[in-house]
């Protein structure tokens, strides 16, 4: 490991961890909330360096910050004395290695590069809330996932240098966190924000009516915007839980109207204005499972980190680069 990754990670995973009163409130309802047949597994402790994932990128000081937040991996299981858990234990190394191995480590490989990347482990709620498509059951089981990732990016932010732009981004359940964080940040932690990427979740008017911090992005350079997108081979596959957004850009051209996008040669990429969703031909998605009627039936969920994945790294730099003109008083 370079030194400089090993200040990198000692810079943001050493000191106090800072938790806004709002979000350790939520985890604790969360808790209190449950029944004692219920278990709820331990907190992370993000000053210890296991619960997180980080690579430094950025070899000239140009990049950005990144905070990455990880999808679902968990499905319900049991502790040995019989107690259900509806959460990822991040105490649990196979828990903690299919949130990195399986996606974050991949995602690290194409947003890392001239950039500093940091994503934490967090107690993201199981398959099974979902599976309920309930909103009110995925509301209340994702109080304690969405506390924890607060209090990763409090840690985070109080330890980086805030004259540096930052970068939130997450997929599915990571995405609904991205929401959540916006809602949360504070009006100075926003005017460092060179973009937020809500991936394979929706966005709705109810959430930019409660936060002037979510505005959506209307082309490929603008900043202090979210980009948020869901990916379907027709429209009658929306899965109101997940994709039934309000809000939608295409990554391949970076248009919000209907005309259409080439993705590698083969792919048509079209928005729905009406319907705020990708529509895409050419490609069949076959590489991502059916999981048990509910995702990948014709909306293509899996495949919204990696589909795009050229788009979004290009974007990123650009949107950084932008920034960085914009509050060039700032950074020097």
């Amino acid at each position: 490991m370079s030194r400089t990754l090993q200040w990198v990670i000692a810079a943001i995973l050493l000191g106090s961890t800072a938790t806004f009163a709002s979000c350790s409130s939520k985890s604790n309802n969360a808790e209190n909330s449950y029944e004692q047949a219920t278990y709820i597994p331990q907190a992370p402790d993000y000053n210890d360096p296991t619960m997180w994932v980080t690579a430094n990128g950025d070899t000239d000081g140009t990049g950005a910050d990144i905070f990455y937040v990880v999808s679902t991996w968990e499905k319900d299981w049991k502790t040995e004395d019989g107690r259900i858990c509806h959460y990822a234990d991040v105490w649990n190394s196979e828990h903690r290695k299919h949130m990195g191995n399986l996606e974050t480590n991949k995602v690290v490989a194409y947003m890392s590069p001239g950039h500093r990347f940091f994503a934490p482990f967090y107690r993201h709620t199981t398959m099974e809330a979902w599976m309920t498509q309930n909103e009110v059951t995925i509301k209340n089981r994702t109080r304690l996932s969405i506390g924890d990732v607060c209090a990763a990016f409090d840690h985070f932010q109080a330890q980086r240098d805030k004259r540096r732009p930052l970068v939130i981004a997450g997929f599915s359940q990571g995405g609904l966190a991205v929401v959540e964080l916006l809602k949360h940040i504070d009006d100075e932690t926003y005017s460092q924000l060179a973009a937020a990427y809500v991936l394979g979740y929706k966005v709705t008017n109810a959430d930019m009516a409660q936060c002037s911090h979510i505005r959506p992005a209307e082309g490929e350079t603008d900043t202090g915007v979210t980009i948020c997108y869901n990916t379907v081979k027709d429209v009658k596959y929306v899965i109101p839980v997940i994709s039934a957004s309000d809000i939608c850009i295409n990554p391949v051209n970076w248009r919000t109207d209907a005309i259409p996008a080439t993705l590698h040669d083969t792919i048509t990429v079209t928005l729905s204005p009406e319907h705020h969703v990708l529509v895409v031909s050419g490609y069949s998605g076959s590489e991502y499972a059916a999981y048990k009627g509910f995702l990948n039936v014709g909306d293509i969920h899996s495949c919204e980190p990696w589909l795009y994945s050229e788009c979004l790294a290009e974007n990123i730099t650009v949107r950084v680069k932008e920034w960085r003109k914009l509050h060039s008083s700032r950074v020097h």
